[in-house]
């Protein structure tokens, strides 16, 4: 799937007085067409210590895939929540923004498994996660 900027705009319109919205978590696409989301690392994002905080990092990936998954189905009949995220975490961070940017390893039917890599802004990994969601019919 290649995500394009009418799909960023789209994302973007999630956004408003959820998490994601408070994380600052912005949406964009890659030049190879995949999904991307950013979030400042600030007192918002920070653990004790002044890095990154792991569930914050988690946050974005969980937010890149259900929010890409959300892209794919028809919400007037369809949702998408989120069964199982697993984030390891390679390297801290202080300051800056990290970029995740998603991959769709698996669209079935009721099911979407995303690959999920953060960067952060020297282009150095910091995490890979991965997303199962579930789609689910609305009530």
């Amino acid at each position: 799937m290649r995500f394009t900027t009418q799909h960023v705009e789209a994302a973007s319109t999630l956004r408003a007085n959820t998490l994601v919205e408070h994380l600052d978590i912005r949406f964009g696409v890659d030049g190879d067409g995949r999904l991307q989301a950013s979030m400042p690392v600030d007192e918002r994002t920070h653990q004790p210590m002044g890095l990154l905080h792991g569930g914050a990092t988690a946050a974005l990936a969980e937010t890149l895939g259900s929010v890409g998954s959300a892209l794919l189905i028809d919400l007037r009949t369809q949702a998408t929540v989120g069964m199982e995220i697993t984030a390891n975490h390679l390297r801290g961070v202080k300051e800056g923004r990290v970029t995740a940017t998603g991959e769709l390893v698996h669209q079935g039917n009721k099911t979407h498994v995303w690959d999920i890599r953060v960067h952060d802004e020297a282009g150095r990994l910091i995490a890979i996660c991965r997303l199962t969601n579930m789609i689910i019919d609305r009530r």
